[in-house]
């Protein structure tokens, strides 16, 4: 191995490290804190998680100006100030005494995550790696995967210990002495390597072409329709799945082993994915998975209360959602093109995050109708067929675009 190999490599395990703790400190570490907050501010369940609604819609909103800054050659800057963001609104949180405030952190949290999350750092790797971005994309999910199961229970651990308040600033410290450092020495001042003149020439290059040549092309709107439908029952269902079983009257000791098993899930599907389907075109891939999705839905419709049933619901839903974060990360330079990546992604984000924030609202509203989780169910099922028919017509488009030009979509 060179020195630059290695120094390569290293890079990739740095900013897999600095994922784990951005998703474990940032995202997941919210649902405990909702109680706590609750109980010593007196505020309401649907205040808190307007609140998260409200930085899942900025970070939609920041996706796509944060893609351009990173096809510019700002990928170093945008992470480490996502990162400085990020300790700032956690410290922030600590302090607040009113909703104003937790609303002001979150969209702070928005703009963080959009700059610090997946995305970014996908198209980071994408360019700065043209040649083996898909490898190196899967290791830091794999990786990033261990977050809920890191994050999850050192947080409860530290609210228990210290209390909710002192718990956000030993987030905002982790996350400082980790991420920050880790991101400014993973990527370099120039996110082009040598060695890839032409690939660096390219992204020279104004995003706004690729962009404009990307809402021109049926596969971007597909995949935007594919992501956006995938995400918003995603996150319909992660967020009353709890809710949904205990309706059913699902035992707790089944609920808990139901939610242990998702996480599990997602990190050996992405495993599988490192080890056997690293060769598997991603759209080969996306097709399994989009079709796996709507197939744990209708699991969990004929579940009940069967333990059985429900931890193989919980073991589908989890892989499903495990590999589509790389599909997620590999797809458009699979069925599209790597030029102007960060703007094509970002384009692609700003629905589908938006989506994440409407989406559990949104099933709450349906189960309001008639108290009832069996609406919910059926429209999560028609939404996620959506998903699965507009990656098909993505493929299908890709395809048809490649027969014409005689050429690989991918090296456009």
């Amino acid at each position: 191995m060179t020195a630059k190999s290695a120094g390569d490599h290293a890079a990739i395990w740095a900013l897999a490290a600095a994922q784990l703790v951005a998703w474990g400190a940032i995202y997941y570490a919210f649902s405990l804190f909702v109680v706590p907050m609750e109980s010593a501010m007196g505020w309401s369940r649907m205040a808190t998680n307007a609140a998260l609604s409200v930085g899942l819609l900025v970070s939609g909103l920041a996706a796509w100006p944060v893609g351009v800054w990173i096809d510019h050659g700002h990928g170093r800057q945008v992470m480490i100030w996502g990162s400085v963001l990020a300790t700032a609104m956690l410290a922030l949180w600590s302090q607040a005494h009113s909703l104003v405030t937790l609303f002001i952190v979150w969209i702070g949290l928005g703009i963080a995550m959009a700059a610090t999350l997946y995305d970014p750092v996908f198209a980071i790797i994408t360019r700065n790696f043209p040649d083996s971005f898909r490898t190196k994309i899967t290791l830091i999910t794999l990786v990033g995967g261990f977050a809920s199961t890191v994050f999850i229970p050192l947080t409860q651990s530290l609210v228990n210990a210290v209390g909710w308040r002192d718990a956000l600033l030993a987030l905002a410290a982790i996350n400082l002495a980790i991420c920050l450092p880790f991101n400014a020495l993973a990527i370099g001042p120039d996110n082009a390597r040598a060695g890839h003149a032409d690939h660096k020439a390219s992204h020279r290059r104004t995003p706004a072409a690729s962009t404009q040549r990307a809402l021109r092309t049926p596969t971007f709107w597909a995949l935007a329709v594919c992501f956006t439908a995938y995400y918003s029952t995603f996150a319909a269902l992660t967020f009353h799945l709890v809710p949904l079983m205990t309706e059913r009257k699902v035992s707790p000791a089944v609920m808990l082993a139901t939610m242990a098993v998702i996480g599990p899930a997602q990190v050996l599907a992405r495993i599988l994915w490192f080890t056997i389907g690293r060769n598997v075109r991603p759209s080969t891939m996306g097709v399994i998975i989009t079709t796996a999705f709507p197939a744990s839905v209708v699991i969990l419709m004929v579940a009940g209360q069967s333990s059985a049933w429900l931890i193989l619901f919980a073991t589908v839903y989890g892989g499903a959602n495990g590999m589509m974060t790389i599909l997620r990360g590999t797809i458009v330079q699979d069925v599209m093109w790597t030029e102007g990546y960060g703007a094509i992604s970002g384009l692609l984000s700003m629905p589908s995050n938006v989506a994440k924030g409407v989406a559990p609202i949104s099933a709450a509203l349906i189960w309001a109708i008639g108290h009832n989780y069996v609406p919910v169910e059926w429209t999560v099922l028609l939404v996620s067929l959506v998903s699965a028919a507009a990656f098909a017509v993505a493929v299908r488009f890709a395809g048809v675009q490649k027969h014409r030009t005689g050429q690989s979509v991918t090296t456009r």
